[in-house]
């Protein structure tokens, strides 16, 4: 046994791109995506790909050089998630709901070489390099042109530089994709929500994303050539690796440049949609759509960004979609813990059953490791569903770390082998890991450390109430008492402040009852569509320190 060893043979690097390869051949001419009036089969996106690769080595593009992307789930953000890094290249997909400022710096960070950009996008993106230091190297724009939208570029957006098709049609489709030399090369690089002086890189590898993109299907379960429907943005942590699933399972990928509730039954309706993602945002705009109807067939959707409420798991599932619900991060490249269904609780009622699915559960068969410890000893809390401690990883998927950023790196990724998440949870007596807040929006009330989380899904349990947001607010007494800010389905029915309270009441222990209540027509929400708590947290503080009696 000792002279076996690592050979050539067995050991190539792994990674998620030769995935296209394989769809081309078996499933050569089924469609692989469908924008509008647009389809194509995975045998002309190969070739595609193979050709944008190709154009890109032609513009100088190498091994190691950042190519970011400014796009909607439009096919050719689709196809760059191949292309860039068949080049050898880095792909830096940015999130286009940020502001200019923000950009600018994302793009400064990364040393970005080249830049595509959706042709609606254009003008933020030259407001972001107009932001760029004197005598600083201005990446090249490639633009994006979209030939199905009724929205179509002016005369002097057509007369900028390269397009996109340009590049496609000057392609060599034989060209000989960059393969990487170690599997532990970069592949992409992805900036966490929010950032803006300080920001984030977070770097994934080829074989960080096979092992996130093949574990994420083998959990989900998802079968060959499901019809998957692209809600959840693709600069959103790469979709959560489905770009690269669809085509291990040569799925047919429904792009969307733009969607509502209205959009997406229709599009399900239309295209037999069997699988799609998106944050608790979404399924809560699904169960509360007007117009909703149950649908004609099942639609498997999975939900993760964010704890959802059972109560809106609960109208979701009425209407015909499986919910399932994991975690993970911008740093694990996917969702590398998930609720793991047991048949078992399909037989208790719907309420227990959106509950247990609420919960975020073990660790996927790719992660080495799933604990809650501790954060000052580092020992495991007790499996309690009550103690709290911080969520920590061990896995291929978790990332290689920040770019040019090793103290951050360090902090997170230390000697003990961990990853540390931030993320503040319990673990149940069988396993199961529910996560309770960020560590930065847990309450300390009294003394009592108090979940956002499990106030706030008792708020949406409200058939009043659309939205809730949790935070602390300052008290002379408790030190912080909870803050509920809720939006509600219609204003014509609206409860007081005093009946929102009662009914948390008769729900939950006093100490964790709101002891305010603020009435909005929107919560504020980043661009993946979070609430923005450090918003409502300001809000808060302005509205003075409260003077609760002693309960």
């Amino acid at each position: 046994m000792d002279l076996l060893k690592p050979r050539p043979a067995n050991s190539p690097p792994l990674t998620p791109l030769a995935f296209l390869e394989r769809a081309a051949t078996v499933y050569g001419d089924c469609p692989s995506v469908i924008y509008n009036s647009t389809t194509y089969s995975w045998s002309q996106t190969h070739r595609r790909c193979l050709k944008v690769a190709s154009a890109l080595t032609s513009l100088g593009i190498k091994r190691g050089h950042v190519v970011s992307v400014v796009a909607p789930n439009i096919p050719a953000m689709y196809e760059l998630h191949f292309a860039i890094p068949m080049c050898g290249a880095i792909l830096n997909t940015v999130n286009l709901r940020l502001d200019a400022r923000t950009i600018s710096v994302m793009l400064r960070h990364s040393e970005s070489s080249l830049i595509f950009v959706d042709h609606l996008s254009r003008s933020l993106v030259l407001e972001a390099l107009s932001l760029f230091p004197p005598n600083t190297q201005i990446p090249n724009l490639i633009l994006i042109t979209d030939q199905d939208e009724e929205e179509t570029p002016s005369p002097a957006v057509d007369q900028v530089g390269p397009t996109y098709e340009g590049l496609v049609e000057k392609g060599d489709p034989g060209f000989q994709w960059v393969r990487p030399e170690s599997e532990w090369g970069p592949m992409v690089l992805n900036y966490t929500s929010g950032t803006t002086s300080s920001p984030k890189g977070v770097v994934h590898c080829h074989r960080g994303l096979f092992v996130v993109t093949v574990d994420s299907l083998i959990d989900w379960s998802v079968p060959k050539q499901p019809v998957y429907l692209w809600t959840l943005p693709m600069f959103h942590a790469n979709g959560w690796s489905f770009p690269w699933g669809m085509a291990a399972l040569g799925g047919t990928n429904i792009c969307l440049r733009k969607f509502d509730a209205k959009t997406i039954y229709a599009a399900i309706r239309r295209h037999g949609v069997t699988h799609m993602c998106g944050a608790p945002v979404v399924l809560n705009m699904l169960a509360n759509a007007p117009d909703r109807e149950p649908l004609p067939n099942p639609v498997h959707i999975l939900t993760a960004g964010a704890p959802p409420p059972a109560a809106v798991l609960l109208r979701t599932e009425t209407l015909g979609f499986v919910v399932s619900h994991g975690y993970g991060l911008t740093e694990t490249g996917g969702l590398v813990v998930s609720c793991a269904w047991k048949p078992e609780w399909n037989r208790f009622p719907a309420s227990e059953r959106a509950k247990l699915k609420a919960r975020q559960g073990v660790r996927t068969v790719g992660m080495a490791a799933v604990d809650v410890v501790d954060p000052e000893s580092g020992a495991s809390v007790k499996r309690d569903g009550l103690s709290l401690g911080e969520i920590v990883l061990r896995g291929g998927a978790v990332m290689l770390g920040y770019l040019k950023d090793s103290v951050s790196t360090g902090k997170c990724m230390t000697d003990d082998g961990w990853f540390y998440t931030g993320d503040v949870g319990v673990m149940h007596p069988d396993g199961y890991l529910e996560i309770k807040d960020r560590s930065k929006d847990v309450i300390i009330s009294g003394g009592e450390n108090l979940s956002s989380v499990e106030v706030e899904s008792v708020l949406y349990s409200n058939p009043a109430i659309n939205e809730a947001a949790v935070v602390a607010r300052p008290d002379k007494f408790w030190g912080e008492t909870p803050c509920a800010f809720v939006s509600l389905k219609t204003e014509s029915e609206k409860p007081t402040e005093k009946e929102i309270m009662e009914y948390c009441r008769a729900r939950m222990p006093h100490y964790m009852v709101p002891k305010t209540v603020v009435f909005m027509a929107e919560l504020p929400k980043t661009s993946t569509g979070k609430v923005q708590k450090f918003v409502l947290r300001d809000k808060a503080k302005t509205l003075g320190e409260s003077e609760v009696s002693r309960m």
